[in-house]
């Protein structure tokens, strides 16, 4: 059923979204009843406690509509955080790397790496198959909503996963 499944899925989409309200509150949204040291923890699991302790007033500094006051690469860290305070089985991240600078893409696929050695489910998306080949032990291509290709974690060492996306 939708319900049970929703329980057991995060999801972060490439468009993010964050409320004008404070940080604490961006990362509840998902997860209303977590404690603050659950929040901290998904942050902290999101690389982005850092950078929420130096604002003026950390995890109840308000931002801005949409997280306006935010960098485009933090946006989408307390995005993950959100997901990561529902504590579920599997995260879905869509496009989580597009439209930032290469800088919060390391912080980004540091992060992913850390959800996949904690035993949790990731599904990553993403239009980058150069990006992804070293984050991931299974790819699966897909081209006009048809499967063009599979590959696991030694295949992808030894081919040009390229060769699986026809060329328009």
């Amino acid at each position: 059923k939708l319900n049970s499944l929703m329980k057991n899925i995060s999801m972060v989409f490439q468009n993010v979204y964050l409320f004008p309200d404070t940080i604490e509150n961006n990362i509840k949204f998902g997860c209303p009843d977590a404690t603050h040291e659950q929040v901290v923890a998904a942050a902290k699991a999101a690389c982005c406690h850092d950078f929420i302790s130096a604002l003026p007033n950390g995890y109840d500094t308000v931002i801005g509509e949409g997280g306006s006051t935010l960098s485009g690469g933090e946006k989408q860290r307390v995005l993950i955080a959100r997901a990561l305070a529902q504590e579920t089985e599997m995260i879905i991240l869509d496009e989580p790397t597009r439209g930032i600078d290469i800088g919060a893409k390391i912080e980004i696929y540091k992060i992913i790496n850390n959800l996949a050695l904690s035993g949790k489910a990731v599904v990553l998306v993403s239009s980058e198959l150069n990006e992804i080949i070293g984050l991931s032990n299974r790819v699966i291509v897909m081209y006009e909503g048809k499967i063009t290709g599979e590959l696991s974690g030694e295949e992808i060492e030894q081919e040009n996963i390229m060769s699986y996306a026809p060329v328009s």
